[in-house]
């Protein structure tokens, strides 16, 4: 493993889709037993809008469904549709693990961003603000879709587990802005479908795998962006 790996912190990350029943089922043990995320605005949970960056090419979408060993993503996120905090994150995945970094960013470089004004970034001393102007610069990237959905999260301390059922996952056809009012979007998923996800650190206690029992299920290598990226190019073309 390279430097650069050694100086992230990977964790576990196991995707599967469930059915309506399966969710229901499975979210009445987990919220039992789990506590709900803080920032869940009520028990459906949190809105997430995320404006994903790709290079002219299309690496994001080729490297995920070609099974590139090590690939990573660009996005920058807002949580129900407020500019109050922004964060630009990088995900990054190696085989089975992943790293989310982040860092903060305010409106008005939000929008200078968006406005091709890479410049707003010179001045940035952390790393992943760094690495992003670089890939702007260097590497072609451009914001090429939304991908919007609500969160319902749930947080046990033992193992750092973080178990998501992520519901309404949808595209923006019109526009490559977070905050526009006007934007068009198309769900991307059936509507009895919902994204389970599990994440931990170096071990899945067994409390947890007695609930969730994800030998049960079957794992998907799902990717919201690609799902939605997708869709926004079958759309277009």
């Amino acid at each position: 493993m390279n430097m650069n790996l050694e100086q992230k912190t990977f964790r576990h990350e196991l995707k599967y889709y469930l059915n309506k029943i399966e969710y229901i089922a499975l979210r009445k043990k987990v919220s039992e037993m789990l506590t709900l995320d803080k920032n869940s605005v009520n028990e459906e949970g949190y809105h997430i809008s995320s404006l994903y960056f790709d290079g002219m090419h299309n690496h994001s979408i080729y490297d995920k469904n070609n099974g590139i060993f090590h690939r990573e993503k660009y996005r920058i996120r807002i949580y129900n549709g407020s500019d109050k905090k922004i964060t630009l994150e990088r995900k990054s995945k190696h085989g089975d693990f992943i790293c989310k970094e982040s860092a903060s960013i305010t409106r008005t470089e939000y929008d200078s961003i968006l406005n091709g004004d890479i410049h707003v970034l010179a001045d940035k001393e952390e790393k992943l603000l760094t690495d992003f102007k670089t890939g702007l610069c260097y590497r072609n990237f451009r914001p090429v879709v939304i991908v919007d959905y609500i969160r319902e999260a749930y947080v046990y301390e033992p193992g750092n587990v973080r178990i998501t059922f992520d519901k309404q996952l949808t595209a923006g056809l019109n526009t490559i802005d977070l905050f526009d009012e006007n934007i068009i979007s198309q769900e991307v998923l059936l509507p009895e479908q919902v994204i389970l996800e599990v994440k931990f650190d170096h071990f899945l206690p067994d409390m947890i795998r007695k609930i969730v029992q994800p030998e049960r299920l079957v794992r998907s290598a799902i990717s919201k962006y690609v799902l939605c990226r997708e869709l926004t190019i079958k759309n277009f073309k």
